[in-house]
């Protein structure tokens, strides 16, 4: 594709393509370590889950704030994928000689969620430094279609790995995809948009990135839903691989490979979301993924009966989402860096991961508790069905009736 032609973008894709890839193997191995190695009940996959999110809710805003008054926010990334890589490499090694702990897991998925934010919101600046205004939807698709095949890909891997060395040893794959990233990374040479004087003090620009974000008409709205949606999607998370080995006794190889088959709908909602966007706007669009991301779900503590049915069911659940999930994220990537000033952009960004993201932890952790108490299935029930209910603060706004980016950047 003609963006790929750039050597620029074609490193930010290809280092994003290769993390992706062992993300989504560490989003089973992890969970699976927990599960099998050290035999996690409901209350602990939700601290192990939140663990890795609570540093969204805790660093996000100073992290916006602070980087915009770094340089070189390309060496910071590079960093933290090394510093990532690092951190993943050591659960294998505990494993091996027999001391892995719930505090070590913790501990990691603390410190790589930590990194992450670094990475997240510096990433913002890079791809507005190798993209342009017009690409943003095009790139977008791209981007969100390498992620959708570490989804095919990644999950299937990992569960094989699992069953065949072990949930820690299969880390080791996420562990090195942070190291390609960082070398793909290290070969961008576009110049970042230059910072502007910051004026005020740290907490100043936090405050200044929560106004604009909550004083605008498109921004606020989609924020909230997605939090909402996201909110109710962790809680479910938090117990689905738990609920999938313990009640419904589906094994790692089976489970990996169901959701990597089932991932197949998100390559689908990449290659389509630029063509449906333009066709009946991309607000429209974004208020689709929104319905179509959470209500297949349903069918997760809807299974049951023979095998084949159950993972037939989760099947379609998985195929389903991924396609309203690749729809929700391009389309939501595509508004918030369309209507975001760059003199705004890591504040800003510090701002909405701080809401979209510090919610997930608290989900997670609300997922643990309710599990506890009231069982894997009903929670797992109640989380699908509410998570639908996040396009509703929508419907009075004016994203059902974007059919277009602004054409020139905001001021």
């Amino acid at each position: 594709m003609r963006l790929l032609r750039g050597a620029d973008f074609r490193n930010l894709w290809l280092g994003q393509s290769v993390s992706l890839f062992g993300d989504q193997v560490t989003m089973i191995a992890l969970p699976l370590a927990a599960v099998l190695v050290l035999h996690a009940n409901a209350a602990e996959m939700g601290y192990l889950t939140a663990a890795e999110l609570i540093p969204h809710l805790l660093f996000s805003l100073p992290a916006g704030a602070w980087l915009e008054r770094v340089e070189r926010r390309r060496m910071l990334m590079i960093t933290a994928d090394m510093g990532r890589a690092g951190l993943l490499a050591s659960i294998p090694v505990a494993y091996a000689l027999d001391v892995l702990t719930f505090a070590q897991l913790y501990s990691v998925a603390f410190l790589a969620g930590t990194l992450a934010v670094v990475f997240d919101i510096s990433y913002m600046t890079l791809y507005v430094a190798v993209t342009k205004r017009e690409d943003y939807v095009e790139a977008n698709s791209l981007l969100n279609a390498s992620r959708a095949f570490s989804y095919v890909a990644g999950p299937s891997l990992g569960g094989v790995l699992v069953q065949i060395l072990s949930a820690p040893a299969a880390l080791v794959v996420d562990a090195l995809s942070y190291v390609g990233s960082a070398i793909f990374l290290g070969r961008i040479e576009a110049k970042e948009p230059p910072l502007e004087p910051a004026e005020g003090g740290m907490f100043t620009q936090v405050r200044e990135g929560m106004r604009f974000i909550f004083r605008h008409d498109i921004l606020r709205p989609s924020l909230i839903s997605v939090a909402t949606l996201n909110f109710f999607n962790f809680v479910f998370a938090a117990l689905f691989i738990l609920y999938a080995t313990r009640e419904l006794h589906v094994r790692s190889g089976a489970l990996g490979l169901v959701l990597g088959a089932g991932a197949i709908g998100g390559l689908i909602g990449a290659a389509v979301t630029g063509r449906l966007s333009r066709r009946i706007g991309v607000g429209p669009a974004f208020v689709l993924g929104m319905v179509l991301f959470p209500a297949p779900l349903l069918l997760v503590p809807l299974a049951g009966g023979p095998k084949s049915l159950v993972l037939g069911m989760l099947f379609t659940a998985e195929f389903l989402s991924a396609v309203g999930v690749m729809i929700l994220d391009i389309t939501a990537g595509a508004i918030i860096v369309g209507f975001t000033p760059d003199r705004l952009r890591s504040r800003a960004t510090g701002a909405l991961r701080f809401v979209n993201y510090g919610v997930r932890p608290l989900g997670a952790l609300a997922g643990g508790a309710l599990g506890s108490a009231f069982g894997l299935r009903p929670t797992l029930w109640f989380a699908a069905a509410a998570g639908v209910l996040g396009v509703l603060w929508l419907v009075p706004s004016p994203v059902p009736r974007l059919l277009e980016l602004p054409e020139e950047e905001p001021v």
